[in-house]
């Protein structure tokens, strides 16, 4: 499609539903998705990409689907200010929990942001951002990766999209794949507090489907319909905050046109000061957190469909020597990091939590949350709890690192952004000794 119409949107969200539909079908149907645990999602991402306009062309899906993304993520960080909780919990639990998860990811950004301002753009002739590229596909996801596209995008690097997307793709795959290797190994070596064998997992572990005595709510009605249905509201505020986020985005580039601070991320400001002002006024009461986490869901859903096939494979091709090396060793440093250390630097239940960190770091939150269903059927070990707790702290500097990562390499500052993150990693971990959260180290 040349043209872009309202119509265009309308197209291609049908059809890319229709693709999640079909993948959650197979899903349901075929035995090697379900013993490789692959999402609908990335089903739908992967026959989009092939049948769509960067592939075979037999799709009428117009070239758009990166533009989704961007948006996509912006309600997705819309939503993160109404879905985090306040529990109370062990100090030293979620001190530990916090400083193995933001130096890991610090790391990741370091050694990413290294790799490609001193190898990768000596040997080929690529920005030195190419390298940030990893992480945000990593241990971000597909909406990190939108998200820094977008903005390197906007300086006409717009490879760099592509290059995220490919990496949050194979890390979907890679953390579903390796991660089941790992937790073979992990039964065999007796490291799982709570299954013995891979082959015991509960049916709806591998179909996704809930019989119905396992069923839940997906959320509350505050309003009465006669007025405005309650799932109307949920989605109103959200949209919103979003659409204030961009209103700040632009306002920010009009009184400082040299500064372009991505949607997202002001999406997630605006987000805190709503939050803010309707737990004053006890408006919040009528926002329900849980149809707001599931509206989160269902955006990560499309986000990960539309954000595959917005790949474009020539990219790829011709940035596939710099992008191989990056890929492995990203998985390299991250599997070391995840498993040597946190066998070192956890107490309680170190495989479990170190599997779900794993599935983080590689794909996405669900990729670590299905892993952790895993080897962790009955959410026992709490790593869940523990690590929510932590995010709140890592959140504002995993939004930080997207949103400073394009300005730092543009700017020729990407060799100090990516020291800076190495001196963080070893500040929070030094932070960790010294605190006597780690399992080796007691204070006197």
């Amino acid at each position: 499609m040349n043209d872009f119409t309202p119509w265009s949107l309308f197209v291609d969200v049908g059809i890319i539903s229709a693709l999640l539909l079909f993948g959650k079908l197979l899903r349901v149907k075929v035995k090697l998705l379900q013993k490789l645990f692959i999402p609908p999602c990335l089903v739908a991402g992967f026959l989009a990409l092939a049948f769509g306009p960067n592939g075979l062309d037999w799709l009428p899906i117009s070239n758009q689907t990166g533009t989704y993304a961007g948006i996509l993520i912006a309600f997705i960080f819309s939503c993160l200010p109404f879905t985090s909780q306040k529990q109370k919990h062990d100090g030293g639990a979620i001190g530990v929990m916090w400083s193995y998860s933001q130096a890991g990811m610090l790391f990741q950004w370091a050694v990413g942001g290294l790799l490609g301002v001193l190898v990768l753009s000596h040997f080929w002739p690529v920005t030195e951002g190419i390298g940030v590229s990893m992480p945000a596909g990593f241990c971000g996801g597909h909406g990190s990766a939108a998200a820094l596209g977008q903005a390197f995008s906007q300086f006409g690097h717009d490879e760099i999209l592509t290059l995220a997307m490919t990496a949050a793709t194979v890390g979907i795959v890679a953390a579903v794949i390796l991660g089941l290797i790992i937790v073979k190994w992990g039964t065999k070596r007796g490291h799982t507090a709570f299954i013995t064998s891979y082959e015991d997992l509960p049916e709806e572990l591998r179909t996704g489907l809930l019989s119905a005595d396992k069923r839940e709510s997906m959320g509350e009605s505050t309003m009465s319909s006669i007025s405005i249905d309650s799932l109307t509201f949920n989605i109103a505020v959200i949209a919103l905050i979003a659409a204030g986020g961009y209103g700040l985005s632009r306002l920010v580039t009009m009184f400082l046109p040299g500064l372009e601070l991505p949607v997202f991320s002001c999406a997630f400001v605006v987000g805190i000061i709503v939050k803010k002002i309707f737990d004053h006024t006890r408006v919040n009461d009528s926002l329900c957190g849980s149809t707001v986490s599931h509206l989160s869901g269902a955006f990560t859903d499309y986000l990960v469909a539309f954000g595959i096939a917005s790949i474009k494979l020539s990219v790829v091709l011709e940035y596939i020597y710099p992008l191989l090396i990056l890929l492995i060793v990203g998985l390299v440093i991250t599997f070391l990091y995840v498993f040597v250390m946190g066998r070192r630097m956890l107490k309680d239940y170190w495989f479990e939590k170190a599997i779900f960190t794993w599935g983080w770091y590689t794909g996405t939150m669900a990729m670590g949350i299905a892993l952790l269903r895993v080897v962790d059927p009955d959410m026992r070990s709490r790593s869940l709890d523990t690590y929510a707790l932590a995010y709140l702290f890592i959140a504002p500097v995993e939004i930080a690192l997207i949103t400073f990562a394009p300005m730092a390499f543009l700017n020729g500052y990407g060799l100090l952004f990516s020291l800076l993150c190495l001196a963080g990693a070893f500040v929070a971990l030094g932070l960790a000794y010294f605190k006597g959260w780690t399992k080796h180290h007691r204070p006197t």
